[in-house]
């Protein structure tokens, strides 16, 4: 939801971050990381080629593996010849064959059913602000990204991080499995400063849309950590108001989304809950977040959906 044309400069809500900001913008270290373990999908159901290898989904390109036919569905896009001839064959003795060695008619034209191997999207949606113990989440979270990055090195999946601080979010380690590309982005990541939850959303938001657009077998998984006390804008709408509105976006694009609350138990206002519902998506409240804790949700989560 980009400022239209007109729109007055980004408004800020006159809130300043919580916390002692003493250590703000200090680079936080990649905590540890772990044995990587495969990630359990939906996509495991479908087939597989051989133990390590990636899933299979279905596709409608013309490209993968042809694994069986079905009626065509109006015109015709990629004809299972052999499925085709096999529905005409019976029919032959009943049908005008004066012109024609072999009479087939539309109802008899088949499509192939490919699958293609197809890959996980996990996209971390981190608040770096110092509205919460910060330097520990960041921490934490790093570490899980290491360990999934590890697993998705074997597995062909993506991992790629979004973090949000000041007055903006950026794009820090776009959809990658390389290992060596994430320890260069992740290890200067620092937090501090204050919270713009909508550029966040809105960024993933981007970020998701276009990976599907370019991959369409791609299965997208959001995984926002925050405690959801957005205050800072893009446009005039309130902060709050704004991230919802976003979610609402996430949310109608059809992308998976997981909320893990990072306010602590005693000052919790509901707000993370509250995105969580926008998204239609599972709340986690994980008060002592460790890295194993965070990829163990995200296994989980993937198994279920």
């Amino acid at each position: 939801m980009p400022p239209p044309p007109g729109t007055p400069p980004p408004s800020q809500d006159s809130d300043n971050s919580s916390g002692d900001q003493s250590q703000a913008n200090s680079p936080i270290s990649i905590g540890n990381d772990f044995n990587p373990r495969r990630l359990a999908t939906p996509l495991d159901n479908v087939t597989r080629s051989s133990a390590g290898k990636r899933s299979y989904t279905k596709t409608d390109r013309k490209r993968g593996r042809y694994i069986q036919a079905r009626p065509a569905a109006g015109k015709p896009k990629d004809i299972a010849f052999d499925a085709t001839l096999r529905a005409a064959a019976p029919f032959q003795v009943t049908r005008d064959r004066s012109n024609r060695a072999l009479a087939v008619e539309s109802q008899d034209i088949h499509d192939k059913v490919r699958v293609r191997r197809a890959h996980n999207l996990i996209l971390f949606v981190v608040d770096a602000s110092w509205s919460m113990a910060a330097a520990e989440r960041m921490e934490a979270t790093k570490g899980a990204i290491m360990s999934l990055l590890m697993d998705a090195y074997q597995r062909r999946d993506q991992v790629g991080l979004v973090v949000f601080q000041k007055e903006d979010a950026q794009l820090v380690l776009p959809p990658t499995s390389s290992v060596e590309l994430a320890q260069k982005a992740l290890a200067d990541v620092p937090v501090g400063g204050k919270t713009p939850l909508s550029a966040g959303l809105y960024l993933a938001y981007k970020v998701l849309v276009r990976q599907t657009r370019l991959h369409p077998e791609v299965m997208p998984l959001m995984i926002l950590l925050t405690d959801g006390a957005g205050n800072v804008s893009m446009t005039a709408l309130p902060a709050q108001e704004e991230a919802h509105r976003i979610s609402k976006l996430i949310m109608e694009e059809g992308i998976r989304s997981v909320v893990i609350n990072m306010e602590h138990a005693s000052f919790d206002r509901g707000l993370a809950q509250a995105l969580a519902e926008e998204l239609t998506a599972p709340c986690y409240t994980l008060h002592d977040l460790k890295a194993d804790t965070l990829y163990q949700t995200v296994k989980d989560e993937l198994r279920l959906s």
